[in-house]
């Protein structure tokens, strides 16, 4: 196999919080897949003034001293490298959609999702919509904007419409803390969803992966909580922020987090209605999705987070590793079907 130039396409054109996030996740991937035999990697940092850097690493020290620069400096960099992939790791709105869609322009392939199909994931009312007319069961809710009154009765989950993380959620219990909850999800989003609360059996994702054109389920991740004491998870189940500013993954431990045994009944229900998901949407390469389980054991799509850094303790790492597959042969499977799909592309 020649060596592949790679370049990790990291940071946030929206705020710091994601720039953290992207970078943690990314210094994770880039110290785990490091091989020379195999890939050549170059770092693409952005940052939320929307200026371009190509540090040597993410250390804050390399960031600092290399020179930003402009989009159009950046594009001329860019062309001059002879980039075989990209592996996106962006986890903002721009970052998503039109970071993905400039190295459509240039015609370099990238890991992961378009940036139409991106957007659409991102909103999870369109995301919702798409997924139910495929068959598939959602809460029933309602898109909301400033001034409109909800009129689900409560229990309910108010959240805004395309915050991830758990940003600006909440489980509102009676009709009187609707305000406090929609003003909250309106600091994350000019729309929020109030969608029907389903009572807690349990709460998972699934991960599906593309390999050889065929769609693979992964073995589950369900989370830790409680119908009366923790019916759902919030923002602090999954990032905290330590002393020093950073972030830090806080659900990563067989605490909190485990990965179901593949055994569980409940395992082939959820990849089946995973899988129709992926379809219905026009995922490829991989798509991740959470699901909350009923207590007649139903589950219901809540979301799609359809990204993956490659990371060690990124979701979909951690589930194939589950299933036995290193993390180099899942980012190889990806690199082959991305490769793959674009000589299909160039062929038409």
């Amino acid at each position: 196999m020649p060596v592949l130039r790679i370049l990790h396409l990291v940071g946030s054109a929206h705020n710091d919080f994601y720039c953290d996030l992207s970078r943690l996740y990314a210094q994770d991937c880039l110290a785990a897949t490091a091989d020379r035999s195999h890939y050549d990697f170059q770092i693409a940092y952005i940052t939320p003034d929307r200026q371009w850097r190509f540090p040597h690493s993410l250390s804050p020290e390399d960031i600092a001293d290399t020179k930003p620069m402009a989009v159009f400096e950046a594009i001329e960099f860019l062309t001059a490298q002879n980039i075989d992939l990209v592996l996106p790791q962006m986890f903002c709105i721009p970052g998503m959609t039109q970071y993905r869609a400039l190295f459509d322009l240039l015609k370099i392939p990238y890991v992961g999702n378009t940036p139409d199909i991106m957007a659409i994931a991102a909103h999870k009312g369109r995301a919702k919509a798409i997924v139910e007319a495929a068959g598939v069961k959602v809460p029933r809710g309602e898109l909301l904007r400033q001034g409109d009154v909800p009129t689900i009765t409560p229990p309910a989950i108010v959240k805004p419409v395309s915050s991830d993380n758990s940003l600006g959620m909440a489980l509102v219990k009676d009709v009187t803390e609707y305000d406090a909850a929609l003003k909250q999800a309106f600091e994350y989003a000019s729309e929020a969803i109030v969608e029907e609360f389903i009572e807690l059996g349990r709460e998972v994702r699934c991960g599906i992966i593309v390999k050889d054109g065929e769609l693979v389920g992964l073995p589950l991740e369900e989370y830790l909580l409680d119908p009366h004491s923790k019916p759902i998870r919030n923002h602090a189940d999954k990032l905290q922020q330590t002393d020093d500013g950073n972030l830090r993954f806080a659900s990563k431990d067989n605490m909190k987090s485990w990965i179901v045994d593949p055994n569980d009944p409940i395992t082939q229900k959820v990849q089946q209605v995973a899988k129709k998901c992926h379809q219905a949407l026009g995922c490829r390469h991989y798509s991740l999705f959470d699901f909350r389980i009923d207590p007649k054991g139903q589950p219901w799509f809540l979301e799609a987070g359809l990204y993956c850094s490659f990371a060690p303790k990124s979701v979909i790492s951690s589930m194939a590793k589950a299933a036995g597959i290193p993390l180099n042969e899942l980012l190889i499977t990806a690199i082959n079907e991305t490769l793959d799909s674009n000589k299909e592309v160039l062929q038409n």
